[in-house]
């Protein structure tokens, strides 16, 4: 191989992703030296910091300027909160903190829906630069958030200098798409003696080969082959086909998100820092509630701490709490993109929330096997006629999906004609939802497997996935899906 200046030169059309080989190769030579400084703090820290951006670049170019600008303001700022004792100059220093973030968030993500609408009621034609929104930017805007409102309540220290805040801010495995970190979680492991354990190398080599097969085998399989083609014309195909997409792309978003969730996790864990666990199987669910306990946990967790809470939760009397839920909810819908079928996502999970609180309060279900199978069969099928509303192009073909698969009849005939023609896509979507719904027990006695497997075991093991990623790769790495948000 020959050494070529485009590996460290921003190209828009291929940004840097963790699935591909030339990550691998930057990470690789990254950690070489990382293992030989993880114990010398400062000069870890600027490392990292140094990669972290560089990361950054490769992956939204010059954008990386603003979350330098941003570390910078947020860092100043939170000092100058720290250190003010008077509680309404502290109130108005969060207050200018908080607006900052929103701002700048609200520029890249939503001028162009807002010029839209506008233009859409007044039949006007108001012209905008088209704003290309920075990778990223809605995961560590809400932790620059979540620091500032940790500093102001008094629940955490500020950084001690703005390289520390930068590192937490740009730490670069979570950085383009979560989990979202809490600062009061990671902070205190910047400024401890990091351990690089054996068990914990092979916990996170075990993670991040998971989170490779769940994107690059299963989702990226399944959506190029089957779900992309019916999302994009659901007329061109019979009911079944568009039934078998909506189930398809609620494990390709699950194996997407949460694939990219166990590579962070695990790189975060190979340099001995430890993040959160962002996805518990959430399609295991009986009930909506326990889904967004599931599911994307640091954003549900960050939602209800800091927007449902001060919006009051459920101690401003029961009709508030119903209001909190589905508003906290229509955010959360906002949040992951500008336009109003993420709106129309957000507000349905919000309104079931809502009739499950109510109907918790009149009725009492008894708790057993059978009434928890049935929970989790409604739970996710509302949550994957959720998800049609998420990944539609836009209402128009939504509805033509919806439409379709209410025409789906019981012809065996028609069953075993689109299984033949989609075996193979149909075997990768069986797999993916074994995968998911395997006991926990079994998944841990797995881990513990891998851990303490000889090396050769595990070497043969780790050339058996990258076989597996290189056969069913197709021809370009496919982008994260919540690289968009």
């Amino acid at each position: 191989m020959t050494f070529d200046i485009n590996w460290f030169i921003y190209n828009s059309s291929s940004p840097l992703l963790f699935n591909s080989s030339l990550f691998l190769g930057m990470f690789l030579v990254f950690y070489l030296v990382y293992i030989f400084i993880y114990k010398r703090g400062n000069l870890r820290t600027a490392y990292v910091l140094l990669f972290s951006l560089f990361f950054y670049y490769k992956t939204s170019g010059m954008h990386f300027i603003l979350l330098a600008v941003s570390a910078i303001l947020n860092y100043y700022l939170s000092m100058w909160l720290a250190k003010t004792e008077k509680p309404a100059k502290r109130k108005t220093l969060v207050t200018l903190s908080i607006v900052m973030n929103l701002g700048v968030l609200a520029y890249y993500k939503y001028t162009n829906f807002i010029i839209e609408n506008i233009n859409a009621i007044i039949g006007g034609d108001i012209s905008f630069q088209n704003i290309i929104l920075p990778i990223g930017i809605s995961f560590y805007i809400f932790q620059a958030i979540s620091y500032s409102i940790d500093v102001y309540r008094r629940e955490i220290e500020p950084a001690r200098n703005l390289m520390d805040f930068s590192f937490y801010l740009c730490f670069f495995p979570q950085l383009v798409a979560g989990p979202i970190v809490r600062a009061k979680e990671f902070m205190p492991q910047m400024y401890k003696e990091l351990k690089l354990s054996k068990e914990e190398k092979g916990m996170a080599i075990f993670l991040i080969m998971v989170g490779l097969v769940k994107k690059a085998v299963i989702s990226d399989y399944i959506s190029i082959n089957f779900v992309d083609r019916v999302f994009d014309s659901p007329g061109s195909f019979t009911a079944i086909e568009n039934l078998l997409a909506a189930y398809g792309y609620a494990l390709q978003i699950y194996c997407d998100f949460s694939g990219y969730s166990d590579i962070a996790i695990g790189l975060a864990l190979l340099m001995g820092f430890k993040l959160p666990v962002n996805f518990r199987t959430p399609y295991k669910s009986s009930s909506v509630t326990e889904f967004w306990r599931r599911w994307h946990i640091s954003l549900s967790s960050w939602l209800r701490d800091y927007l449902y809470i001060s919006l009051g939760g459920n101690r401003k009397g029961k009709i508030r709490t119903y209001i909190n839920l589905f508003l906290v909810m229509l955010i959360g819908g906002l949040w992951h993109g500008a336009s109003w079928k993420f709106v129309a996502w957000g507000g349905l999970h919000g309104i079931a929330l809502a009739i499950e609180r109510l109907f918790k309060r009149f009725i009492k279900l008894p708790e057993n096997i059978f009434t928890r199978i049935v929970g989790v069969i409604l739970t996710f099928h509302f949550v994957s006629f959720c998800w049609i509303f998420f990944r539609a192009r836009d209402f128009d073909t939504a509805a033509m999906l919806i439409g379709k698969i209410g025409q789906i009849g019981l012809q065996a005939e028609h069953w075993f004609s689109v299984i033949s023609v989609y075996q193979n896509v149909l075997i990768v979507l069986l797999i993916g939802f074994v995968m998911h719904f395997l006991p926990d027990r079994f998944v841990q006695w797995l881990q513990r497997g891998f851990i303490h497997m000889p090396i050769v075991v595990k070497a043969l093991i780790i050339g058996l996935v990258f076989w597996l990623i290189y056969a069913t790769a197709s021809s370009e790495v496919q982008p994260f899906i919540y690289f968009q948000f």
